[in-house]
């Protein structure tokens, strides 16, 4: 099988995924809270059902690792990564600002990710060694000059304990600098990164996500032209912790660590950022 196989089913996903979700948007369906406290729809559970059945018919051979449905054969070198919703908070609220996240690791590592938000239509594909798209058209992220100039984003700050928030913060008085509020965007989970990845926001920080809240945006990001890294500088993984800086703009990578207190924290992996061990690009 190619990359191109792997694409077409990764649309087929976020096809089904979305016939899932659509008619359940904004209307009455059933909720309740995991273990962990966060929410869980029907709507969550319905798509990632579909879309696993989907993957054990036609790859029966790759694993799988979902939100709401867990890991299906753990060590394959060939794992598909499922965020069914991401943003069920939104979804609760009627905004339609979630989406549906796809990624396929070889080895560990994201080399196909899709930002899908069934409501909007809108559709962003991303893969290694490719430009990435919005509904089948390239984009690109944005040049940015200097923090002061950047937008930054972040999903809630309650996602940070105190020493995250502290770094956080830091970075948010940077962009501010005299201005009262300065360029910062509060809400929007997955939806963040494709507007970085389309050239409307610079800067998006994260913590505590899990590998399915963040494989899928990194062949996305990095393909429009992005870095995407945690916060010692280091691509992302299968064993990643969760910190995460998308950045439209790699010159201003380093100002970001350094304003958030992490500058003596880069990695090596740094000097190439797209970089994927040796191998990990091979489908």
């Amino acid at each position: 099988m190619s990359i191109v196989d792997d694409v077409r089913l990764a649309g087929r996903l976020a096809d089904a995924a979305g016939e899932a979700i659509r008619p359940l948007f904004r209307s009455d369906f059933a909720e309740e809270a995991k273990a962990d406290a966060s929410p869980v729809t029907e709507a969550d559970r319905a798509a990632e059902a579909v879309m696993r059945a989907i993957i054990e018919a036609e790859r029966p051979d790759d694993g799988i690792v979902g939100e709401e449905y867990g890991t299906r054969k753990e060590g394959a070198s060939r794992t598909w990564v499922l965020d069914p919703i991401d943003g069920t908070i939104s979804f609760i609220a009627g905004r339609p600002i979630f989406g549906t996240l796809i990624a396929l690791l070889q080895d560990g590592f994201p080399v196909l990710g899709i930002i899908d938000q069934p409501i909007a239509g809108e559709r962003w594909v991303g893969r290694i060694g490719e430009g990435t798209t919005l509904n089948g058209k390239p984009v690109k992220t944005r040049a940015c000059r200097s923090l002061e100039d950047a937008t930054l984003a972040t999903s809630s700050p309650h996602y940070f304990d105190a020493e995250q928030a502290d770094a956080y913060m830091s970075l948010a008085q940077k962009i501010a600098g005299d201005k009262r509020q300065g360029m910062i965007v509060y809400g929007g989970d997955c939806y963040n990164y494709g507007l970085l990845a389309a050239g409307h926001i610079d800067i998006v920080c994260e913590a505590g996500l899990e590998l399915f809240d963040f494989a899928a945006l990194v062949p996305v990001v990095e393909g429009a032209g992005g870095t995407m890294c945690d916060w010692a500088g280091e691509p992302l993984h299968a064993g990643s912790t969760g910190e995460v800086i998308a950045m439209g703009d790699q010159a201003r990578l380093e100002d970001v660590l350094e304003a958030m207190g992490l500058g003596d924290g880069i990695g090596s992996g740094l000097g190439d950022i797209h970089a994927l061990p040796p191998g990990h690009g091979q489908l």
